[in-house]
């Protein structure tokens, strides 16, 4: 089995971030096995950890972005393409500044200056994850696919097609991940704008420090001022931005992705669900079961029971910060019987306790108020969007806004499929159990 790793020694990176301009100064530090890849923001008034991984990814345009509570990095994808290709899994990178710096408009500083750091081995086995069924993501004609394959590693093809474009064109590029072959065909493709996109960028205040000579700016004719490095630049540097989304499903990912003009919007749905396929083959193996938490154990934590228990299992537990748990609707359920006779439907007020029920679980992880219990105070912005009928699976979710010493608020949100049902804001107070 596979060793974890992590770097030799400490290395450094400065410059100016590709969006902002502003410069930052990052800090790549060894970490002890099974600490992953952890963002360190030290310019904010206390130092701000960000996990690699897909909870954290922030929504943003043409570029990847993590975010935990209020504090934000930036442009991460360079970066965590680099440090996936070299096969680190373990790295404390301190930050001083909003967003990554972006030497080049590639990765190549980025994989060298960790290269020269020297990577080594730990006791602890290295996490993987297998693509053992296909997953695909679509939106209009882009598309990406995650596949199973019989090699062992990641290999990666891009097939980027702009049209009519004549600056580039139609390019396909297809590699297997290896740190070697990432430092030659991959490393040294660098971020590429149309020009019309380019003086659209600098009109809205992005990218002001930039020049035709600092990133690919592509005319009819193809780069402005510049020239390619390969003749197919554009598709390699599609796939280090794939890998680098890729590197925050948290662990090394074993398998084909295929993508056709996909970007960073439509990669992050697709590792999102490679996440979530990874965390239950891990409770699998661990637990012989998808829970985090069976109905015997919330039965152990929650006072409801029958008929009012509204959660099934706990798949995802987030610290204190998020939890995911299902509730199997089946015409078995006693409301039903007269809501309504001939034409089933979930009360809505049901769908909200099933949401507090959650929430209740989530608060229950913290030590501190283990014997306690999560009494309703107020609910904000309940919204029933959609009828829950006989059959359907809800997927509850709920995320910590504010937690105080007595009190708690969350933001609640119940979905079947891709559908949003329900959602809410709710307000608790944590009482003593004994004491009710």
């Amino acid at each position: 089995m596979k060793s974890q790793k992590t770097i030799k020694s400490e290395a450094k990176i400065s410059g100016k971030g590709l969006f902002g301009g502003e410069e930052s100064k990052v800090i790549f530090r060894p970490a002890p096995a099974d600490t992953g890849v952890v963002f360190v923001r030290t310019d904010t008034a206390e130092p701000a950890r960000i996990n690699a991984v897909v909870p954290n990814i922030a929504e943003r345009s043409r570029r990847t972005t993590l975010k935990k509570g209020s504090v934000s990095i930036e442009t991460v994808e360079h970066c965590l393409a680099a440090i996936s290709a070299l096969g680190i899994d373990n790295l404390i990178i301190e930050v001083d500044g909003s967003e990554m710096p972006s030497p080049d408009s590639s990765c190549a500083e980025y994989f060298k200056v960790l290269k020269r750091a020297g990577i080594v081995e730990q006791t602890q086995q290295r996490k993987e994850f297998v693509i053992r069924e296909p997953i695909s993501i679509t939106s209009g004609d882009a598309s990406i696919y995650a596949l199973p394959y019989m090699d062992d590693g990641l290999t990666v093809t891009y097939d980027l097609d702009y049209g009519g474009h004549t600056g580039i064109g139609r390019q396909i590029f297809a590699c297997r991940v290896t740190p070697e072959a990432f430092e030659k065909q991959l490393a040294t493709a660098r971020t590429f704008l149309l020009e019309a996109e380019a003086r659209q960028f600098q009109a809205r205040g992005m990218g002001m420090h930039l020049g035709p000579r600092d990133i690919l700016v592509i005319g009819s004719e193809g780069p402005i001022k510049n020239s390619f490095r390969f003749p197919n630049e554009c598709a390699r540097h599609k796939i280090v931005d794939l890998i680098g989304d890729i590197a925050l499903v948290g662990r090394a990912v074993k398998g084909r992705v295929v993508a056709y003009k996909s970007g960073h919007a439509l990669n992050q749905q697709l590792v999102r669900k490679l996440y979530e396929a990874a965390e239950q083959q891990e409770r699998i193996r661990k637990f012989g079961t998808d829970a985090v938490l069976d109905i015997r154990q919330i039965a152990k934590i929650l006072p409801h029971r029958y008929p009012f228990l509204l959660v099934d299992k706990v798949v995802e537990v987030e610290g204190e910060s998020r939890i995911k748990a299902i509730k199997n609707v089946s015409y078995n359920e006693q409301f039903f019987q007269g809501h309504f006779p001939g034409t089933p439907i979930m009360p809505g007020v049901l769908i909200v306790e099933a949401m507090a029920q959650v929430s209740g679980l989530l608060f229950a992880q913290k030590l501190e108020h283990a014997g306690e219990l999560a009494v309703l105070l107020s609910m904000d912005g309940v919204k029933l969007r959609k009828a829950v009928v006989p059959g359907d699976q809800i997927i509850l979710t709920a995320e910590t806004v504010k937690m105080k010493r007595k009190t708690a608020q969350c933001r609640c949100k119940a979905m079947v499929g891709e559908t949003v049902v329900a959602e809410a804001q709710i307000k608790f107070m944590l009482v003593d159990n004994e004491k009710i």
